[in-house]
């Protein structure tokens, strides 16, 4: 059974409808290790100026992010990721009403953010790897983004199995789809979790199957940026893909995402203009 897509949702002073054009989210990585852009934007004068930036090339939304999920990465302590984002968000919120997500799986980084501005957090782990998430995401009535993710970001890509992939994936978000309307958190986003413990099968399977998850009614986010499955397809670097990274964009919004999260904000606001007008 597909639900229509609740389409308007509020984040802070600004109002979305998601299903009438592609809407992007630009990423804003505050890390020293990052898979693409670790290092770059320590700095939280630089790191505004970059968000600014984003915003001025067509960022609906900005996610911050002050620890790395890359593959193989180790998990930080909340003092070191509060000192990276804290900085960034409050100093971000006052130059912008662009809603800001908080990249974090940390109930207390949550907070914390959700108090100096950010109104959505976006949880790579759906609250598996902290249960007192969704009572700080209600208490600040804010929005969520529940990710699949098969394992801790350091042993995720340990050669990743699945019996039915979409089933499994789908289970997963139904749960914490459950857990956040139990708390009163209604304005839910899902993102299937592209190369989040996925083989690059599993990620193709992904993309081919992007509408079966239509059924849960909510807004699709789906993050292809520069992933290692591009790398893997084209056998190029980092910072080779984008030309792989607007391909998964398109294929993505034709298949029913209504949020991409990209690093290449302005080309892939062209390339989502291109897609919505053909769609």
């Amino acid at each position: 059974m597909v639900h229509s897509l609740n389409k308007i949702y509020k984040f802070g002073q600004v109002e979305y409808d998601l299903s009438n054009r592609t809407h992007i989210m630009g990423i804003l990585n505050v890390t020293p290790d990052s898979f693409s852009d670790g290092g770059k934007y320590l700095n939280s004068s630089k790191a505004v100026d970059y968000a600014l930036k984003m915003i001025d090339e067509g960022a609906d939304f900005i996610d911050v992010g002050g620890e790395s999920t890359r593959p193989g990465s180790e998990s930080v302590s909340v003092e070191d990721e509060i000192n990276r984002v804290i900085p960034v968000i409050e100093q971000l919120s006052k130059a912008t009403n662009i809603p800001i997500s908080i990249d974090t799986t940390k109930s207390a980084v949550a907070e914390k953010a959700l108090q100096s501005g950010a109104v959505i957090v976006n949880d790579i782990s759906s609250y598996h790897f902290d249960n007192s998430m969704p009572a700080v995401i209600s208490k600040y009535h804010a929005s969520v983004v529940l990710m699949h993710t098969k394992d801790k970001p350091k042993t995720m890509q340990h050669n990743p199995e699945y019996q039915n992939l979409i089933g499994e994936i789908k289970n997963y978000l139904a749960e914490a789809i459950k857990i956040s309307t139990a708390k009163d958190i209604n304005q839910i986003i899902i993102d299937p979790g592209i190369g989040f413990g996925k083989k690059i099968e599993h990620n193709i399977e992904i993309f081919k199957r992007l509408k079966d998850f239509q059924e849960f009614g909510y807004p699709i986010l789906v993050g292809p940026s520069r992933k290692s499955f591009i790398g893997e397809l084209l056998d190029l670097p980092i910072d080779g893909r984008l030309e792989g990274t607007a391909a998964a964009v398109a294929v993505s919004i034709m298949n029913g995402a209504n949020i991409i999260r990209v690093h290449d904000v302005k080309e892939m606001k062209r390339v989502s203009k291109i897609v919505d007008a053909l769609k």
